[in-house]
């Protein structure tokens, strides 16, 4: 029930208010597992993912999110379980194996799982290093992995603020990866680091964000104790130290604002 209440309801609410559009979404197959791996800007980055796109997307998320009382807490808690949420405990010390425990029983029965590979919410909108649990999953799996860039969704709620501003934010789908390749290498950190590595390069070019070679949590610890921070330019250019394209800024939306959401036509 929450689904279709979030789905049919919500979604098409929230779609109304924030006019979200999208690009690529012909790169989601209608059927078969895959992987969206996604980086994450902000809470409502688990929101507009699941109504921008057809197929029912299963993700992992913080318990806090379906914990909540009162009757805006519970009615966010049904959302977020609507539209697909997990709730898992990300304080103890097995929350990583149980979220791929998890992802990879959704993908088994051929459903879709997202994932954001950076851990935590970016602070300040740059990208950070990613961890190696997508490449795991995509392996064991044997699932394609499909980078899925939110654009703008730091502007509308930025860190700190609950309710998102009316700015219009967009994601871009891009093609699906195919590791098969590495087949039976999922123990290999190595090959791990350099799957996540060229998942997250790709992220980088469809999302135009700065680089950050660490990761976000670490990022984070920095910032509360005030120590001093990296800037992009004094880490690698790129994941896995590849080079920095001259050119790198985020998409823009459609100019024309009676546009569908979508340039390839309406993913919902």
């Amino acid at each position: 029930m929450f689904y279709w209440l979030a789905k049919y309801l919500a979604g098409p609410l929230l779609r109304v208010i924030y006019r979200p559009w999208v690009r690529g979404g012909d790169n989601i197959p209608s059927t078969g597992p895959a992987i969206l791996a996604g980086n994450h800007l902000a809470v409502i980055d688990s929101f507009f993912l699941p109504i921008m796109v057809p197929r029912r997307i299963s993700f992992i998320g913080k318990a806090d999110y379906v914990e909540g009382r009162g009757i805006k807490g519970r009615l966010i808690a049904g959302f977020m379980r609507g539209v697909g949420l997990i709730p898992v405990d990300r304080r103890g010390g097995a929350a990583a194996l149980e979220a791929l425990r998890t992802g990879l029983k959704i993908l088994q029965d051929g459903g879709l799982f997202g994932i954001y590979p950076e851990g935590t919410r970016s602070p300040d909108g740059r990208m950070y290093r990613g961890k190696t649990g997508v490449a795991r999953l995509a392996l064991e799996s044997g699932a394609p992995v499909i980078p899925v860039a939110m654009i703008g969704t730091n502007i509308a709620q930025p860190v700190g603020k609950r309710i998102p501003k009316l700015i219009r934010t967009g994601m871009v789908i891009g093609e699906p990866m195919d590791f098969s390749r590495f087949a039976g290498m999922e123990n290999d950190r190595l090959v791990l680091r350099s799957i996540t590595d060229e998942i997250m390069y790709q992220l980088m070019m469809l999302s135009g964000q700065e680089y950050v070679d660490v990761y976000a949590a670490t990022m984070k610890a920095r910032l509360a104790a005030g120590a001093p921070t990296p800037s992009s330019e004094s880490e690698p250019a790129a994941p896995g130290g590849r080079p920095r394209p001259d050119v790198l800024r985020p998409p823009e939306p459609p100019q024309r604002d009676d546009d569908d959401d979508d340039e390839d036509g309406d993913p919902a």
